[in-house]
């Protein structure tokens, strides 16, 4: 599969004070320094997307095995950038020693340099920035990956129909790698000819698609959603009053696919939903056959190896590695359905309840 982030190994930056004190003060020295708390801060994009609630769960949990102090912040929706900075400017005047950060935007980064420069260590996790240099290391989801299984999966299931497709991103004023991964994802695994694959919408609006048996698709439009059930609500009827003849719902998470399936239940449309996230809700509507599928991911696993990381390269001197061949760690995506297509790798809804988060 083609990754549409910039492959690059992460140039190794020296940790001369932390691993100068480790060698110099000798194993006493280093037992006092393994028990003394190590202080981190957990800034999300919101405390009310189940996705979060996740994470903020396993990052609480590590850090009481690690012996962490952990402070939790985030915006009060996904369009808060000013909140995720204030919480930067906190953990920078409070001396921690790392930030854990799904960043709502771009807007954030140049406080995240900030802490970078002051001496904290900043780790990025389900949101990649681009470019991952921003960060000293992300944990994420293959996000590229993830929206082309869905595609794949939807290709098969159109079966030489025609696809009238709705996409229900996060944004439409901002452009973020989760986002526009997703998205062309979907659409690249549908076998839509793409634009620019770190924009939205710029790709041809109907054409033939060459996924599965192949057909031709028309794209009715993108709507932001901001990853709520509400927005994905309005942005299918938004969608619907260009064109009631919508079969295929494109959704970045599993509570606009929860809000689109409202929408068409009310238009009384039938048409199938693709999705990212796996938490247990949306696994449950794969399940209920609301979702077709959904590519589930692992925010506790993203939290967990976050806290850690930091609280290891502290005490220890060791810096967290990358996957090899990629500019982030994986930490890996599985297609939920129990539909399952031909040639499409996927796992039944039992699996995926058994490992949903939420």
């Amino acid at each position: 599969m083609q990754n549409f982030f910039t492959r690059r190994t992460i140039t190794t930056v020296a940790l001369v004070g932390v691993s100068a004190l480790l060698l110099v003060a000798g194993p006493t020295s280093q037992a006092t320094a393994a028990k003394k708390k190590v202080g981190v801060s957990l800034i999300l994009k919101n405390l009310t997307n189940p996705f979060f609630i996740a994470m903020t769960k396993g990052a609480k949990a590590q850090a009481k095995k690690n012996n962490v102090s952990l402070s939790v912040a985030a915006g009060k929706d996904e369009t808060d950038d000013a909140a995720q900075i204030t919480a930067i400017e906190n953990a920078i005047s409070k001396k921690d020693a790392g930030i854990l950060i799904t960043a709502i935007s771009p807007g954030v980064y140049s406080a995240i340099t900030k802490a970078r420069k002051a001496g904290l260590f900043v780790i990025a996790l389900d949101t990649p920035t681009d470019p991952a240099t921003i960060v000293d290391i992300t944990y994420a989801t293959d996000n590229c990956l993830a929206g082309e299984l869905i595609g794949r999966w939807a290709a098969s299931k159109m079966d030489g129909k025609k696809a009238v497709i709705a996409l229900l991103d996060i944004f439409d004023d901002k452009n973020v790698t989760t986002d526009y991964c997703r998205d062309n994802g979907f659409l690249k695994g549908l076998g839509v000819p793409l634009g620019n694959p770190k924009l939205l919408g710029d790709e041809p609006k109907t054409g033939k698609y060459t996924g599965g048996k192949g057909g031709d698709y028309e794209i009715v439009g993108n709507v932001a959603t901001l990853g709520a059930e509400e927005g994905g609500r309005t942005g299918m009827e938004i969608l619907l009053a260009k064109n009631p003849k919508i079969n295929l719902v494109y959704t970045l998470n599993e509570p606009a696919a929860a809000g689109a399936n409202a929408a068409l239940k009310a238009a009384g449309v039938e048409a199938v939903i693709v999705s990212v996230d796996g938490g247990r809700a949306g696994v449950e509507n794969v399940k209920a056959g609301v979702i077709g599928a959904t590519s589930q991911q692992y925010p506790l696993l993203m939290a967990k190896k976050g806290v850690k990381a930091i609280a290891k390269l502290i005490r220890s001197g060791v810096k967290p590695a990358v996957t090899p061949g990629l500019d982030f760690y994986n930490t890996g995506v599985i297609l939920i359905t129990d539909d399952p297509q031909p040639g499409v790798p996927s796992k039944s809804v039992s699996y995926g309840l058994k490992n949903a988060w939420g």
